[in-house]
C-alpha cells in the first residue's frame, strides 16, 4: 500500500511531538465500523490491537491469534480510518526470533494499510525495532506489562512496583527510543514510573493504566462502550453499557417476532392491486 507523504510527516512527526502538546488520544477499533467510529470520534491514533483475540475471536489469550486473522482485521479497519493514523501490532511470535522475520511481518502489516506497527518488550526486541525502522517502517514500543509475556491471566499484573523494576522498565523505554521507536505504550505500571518515563524519552508515552502523566490515553474499544461481559480493569473508565443495551434490543426483537408484532405494516413490501389480483389468477395464494 502506497502511504500519502501527508500521513508520512505526521507519523515523522510524533518522535519530536512537543511535550505539552495536547495529549494523544489512541482507540483499539478491530473491523470496519468500530474503525469508522473511532475515526469519526476524532481519536488520534487507531490500534488494530491483538487484543481482538480475547475480544472479538473468542480465544483466551491474546498469544492465541493468528497473523492472518489480525491482518484481516487489519485491512477491514484501514477501510474505516479516513484521519487517524492506523497502528497494527505484530502477534505473538510473529518477531520475536529474528530481525528478519520481525522484517517480514511489519512489512504483511504495512502492506495491510498500517502506519506504524507495535511490538512488545525491551532489550531482547531492541535488534528488531532497529531492523523494521530500517526498513522504512515506523514502529510504536511497549513496556511496563507486556501481554503477550504472560502465560496465564495471574501474570496479567502491575509491573514496576519495585524500585528495581521500575527502574528496568525506564532503561527499556530509553533503549527503544535509541533502536528508533516513534512512540511507546505504556501498561499497568504507576503513576510515578510512567511519569518517569515520560521525561526520560523525548517520544510520545501513551498510557493503559499508567496515570495521566504521560503524552496520550488508550483504551480497548470493548472496555470503553461496555461491549464485554468479563472482568473489567481499574484502569478502564466505561463511557457506555452497550452489551446490556445490546441484549435488551435482541430479547425485545425475538418477542415480537414470537408474538407476531414484527413485522409490521410499516415493515413489509407491498404490491399494486393490479398485480396482486393478477398474481392470484394463476391459482396462487
Amino acid at each position: 500500500m502506497t502511504v500519502e507523504p501527508s500521513t508520512r510527516s505526521r507519523v515523522a512527526a510524533l518522535a519530536t511531538r512537543p511535550k505539552d502538546a495536547p495529549p494523544i488520544v489512541m482507540l483499539t477499533a478491530y473491523d470496519f465500523p468500530s474503525a469508522q467510529a473511532a475515526d469519526a470520534g476524532g481519536v488520534d491514533m487507531v490500534l488494530v490491537g491483538d487484543s481482538a483475540a480475547t475480544n472479538v475471536l473468542g480465544y483466551r489469550s491474546t498469544r492465541e491469534i493468528l497473523v492472518e486473522e489480525l491482518l484481516m482485521l487489519t485491512r477491514a479497519a484501514r477501510r474505516g480510518v479516513r484521519n487517524a493514523l492506523l497502528v497494527g501490532d505484530l502477534p505473538f511470535s510473529t518477531y520475536e526470533a529474528t530481525d528478519d522475520l520481525a522484517v517480514s511481518t511489519a512489512r504483511r502489516f504495512a502492506d495491510a494499510g498500517c502506519d506504524l506497527v507495535k511490538v512488545e518488550g525491551s532489550a531482547e526486541i531492541v535488534s528488531r525495532v532497529r531492523a523494521i525502522v530500517s526498513r522504512g517502517i515506523p514502529v510504536v514500543g511497549h513496556v511496563g506489562l507486556l501481554p503477550q509475556g504472560a502465560a496465564n491471566a495471574d501474570e496479567l499484573k502491575v509491573r514496576g512496583r519495585s524500585a528495581v523494576e521500575a527502574a528496568a522498565i525506564v532503561n527499556d523505554a530509553r533503549a527503544l527510543e535509541a533502536a528508533g521507536a516513534s512512540a511507546l505504550v505504556i501498561e499497568a505500571v504507576p503513576s510515578p514510573v510512567a511519569d518517569a518515563v515520560a521525561r526520560e524519552v523525548r517520544i510520545p508515552v501513551i498510557g493503559i493504566g499508567a496515570g495521566a502523566g504521560v503524552d496520550g490515553q488508550v483504551l480497548v474499544y470493548h472496555d470503553l462502550l461496555g461491549l464485554g461481559t468479563g472482568h473489567v480493569p481499574k484502569f478502564v473508565r466505561p463511557y457506555a453499557a452497550l452489551h446490556e443495551e445490546t441484549v435488551r434490543a435482541i430479547i425485545a426483537y425475538a418477542a415480537d417476532v414470537r408474538a407476531r408484532r414484527f413485522p409490521a405494516d410499516a415493515e413489509t413490501y407491498a404490491m399494486s392491486d393490479a398485480e396482486l389480483a393478477a398474481f392470484r389468477s394463476r391459482g396462487l395464494r
